[in-house]
């Protein structure tokens, strides 16, 4: 029976308080601060951190900040289409997008991962401006005419036109998919849009970028005006957990099909760990050119410490008691402990098919956040954090299912 080491549960119930201390003066100090900040890390990281140490504490000073730092967040969504820009200065309110997404556009993922976070903003506020500005955003997309019932990942806040058709599960696209299911999950199974929306994306998505490699792998390709690029991510590696968090509530008995769907996942993005010389996946690895799942461009080696494999083998633990994902968690564990582990904390590797790590010298935010908490939560009892009253934002914080008795709180 695999335990995880009292030291590092130790460890990852310290990151809990950590971090509420750091959300704390990061409300305090930040706000009047004459600096850009991303609508979207803020709102993931600092709204959902927030809002998940009030659940969390009960304690009203999180409560608080959280709504005030949501409207500070509220001029992003001065477009003609309600579009939010991607950056904001919290001072001038002025925002602008990415300089590099394609003519100025908004991104799917940036947009889309919203939802969770400004639902529980009206829910602890009592302001529906909050829900209102995130549902604008389904009517946006709606009216959309979508390529084969893809989202590309771009789109102009202004025309309220896609821009370039690139369609990626992965990076810039990952977690809008995410949030439409969990808007269903955490309205307590009442929104049915949310829903829907999101079955129906599964569908195109497992129609026309799910593909079988000759060796039986199953990966989620990227689409690029119609035509597959044979890469998955380590972005992409979430989706197993996603597709089986949803099985349930599947249309058409498709319950079975879709746990199925995400093992194999799974199983995909364990092998890309696998298939490295420190037992740590790639940021992205390819099925073309001879190879599976592996790595062939030297600035796709890298690891930086993700959570999205890990991720996936806790949803999976939790629906199947398959104990194969804790030993693939533990491996994870070993594989971090023996190449990661630097005096100052944990740093990423430039090169995962190198004998000797290569350290970039960063820890990042998201391994506390999401990386070690999952691990926590792979090894922990069910009952901890029930799915059926919690859902985990895109940065790993607990959010409680709004209960359709539950009437709006007044500030």
């Amino acid at each position: 029976v695999l335990v995880v080491s009292f030291s590092l549960l130790l460890f990852v119930r310290c990151v809990f308080m950590s971090l509420t201390i750091h959300l704390f003066l990061f409300s305090c100090v930040l706000f009047p601060q004459n600096a850009e900040i991303s609508v979207f890390e803020v709102n993931i990281r600092f709204v959902g951190g927030l809002l998940s140490a009030y659940y969390l504490s009960g304690k009203e000073v999180f409560r608080r900040k959280a709504v005030e730092l949501g409207e500070k967040l509220l001029p992003a969504f001065k477009t003609p289409t309600g579009i939010p820009w991607a950056l904001l200065n919290l001072k001038s309110g002025i925002g602008r997008n990415w300089p590099w997404a394609s003519g100025g556009s908004s991104i799917l993922a940036e947009y889309g991962t919203l939802h969770l976070e400004f639902m529980h903003l009206s829910e602890l506020s009592g302001r529906p401006v909050f829900a209102e500005k995130v549902m604008n955003i389904r009517k946006v997309l709606n009216r959309l005419d979508k390529p084969q019932g893809l989202y590309p990942n771009y789109l102009n806040p202004n025309s309220g036109q896609w821009g370039q058709h690139h369609v990626s599960v992965g990076g810039l696209g990952d977690s809008f998919y995410e949030y439409l299911l969990k808007a269903w999950l955490m309205s307590d199974k009442t929104d049915e849009e949310g829903k829907k929306l999101y079955y129906d994306a599964l569908q195109a998505i497992e129609k026309n970028l799910i593909r079988k490699s000759s060796g039986g792998l199953t990966y989620i390709a990227e689409w690029k005006g119609g035509l597959l690029e044979h890469k998955m991510g380590h972005l992409t590696c979430f989706a197993g957990g996603m597709i089986a968090l949803g099985a349930d509530g599947g249309p058409d008995d498709k319950t079975g099909h879709q746990m199925e769907l995400a093992a194999e996942i799974a199983r995909t993005c364990h092998e890309s760990y696998a298939r490295t010389s420190m037992k740590l996946g790639p940021e992205a690895f390819r099925f073309d050119g001879g190879v599976e799942a592996i790595a062939t461009r030297q600035n796709e080696k890298y690891f930086i410490l993700r959570p999205e494999v890990i991720e996936t083998y806790m949803y999976m633990w939790r629906f199947t008691h398959d104990p194969k994902y804790r030993q693939w968690g533990w491996e994870a564990v070993q594989a971090l402990e023996k190449y990661c582990r630097v005096e100052g904390g944990y740093s990423g590797v430039r090169d995962v098919y190198a004998n000797t790590p290569n350290h970039d010298d960063v820890q990042q935010s998201f391994y506390l956040a999401e990386t070690l908490k999952y691990l926590y939560l792979l090894f922990s009892d069910d009952d901890h954090l029930p799915f059926e009253h919690w859902v985990f934002n895109t940065e790993a914080h607990p959010l409680p299912v709004i209960k359709k008795q539950n009437p709006l709180k007044e500030t």
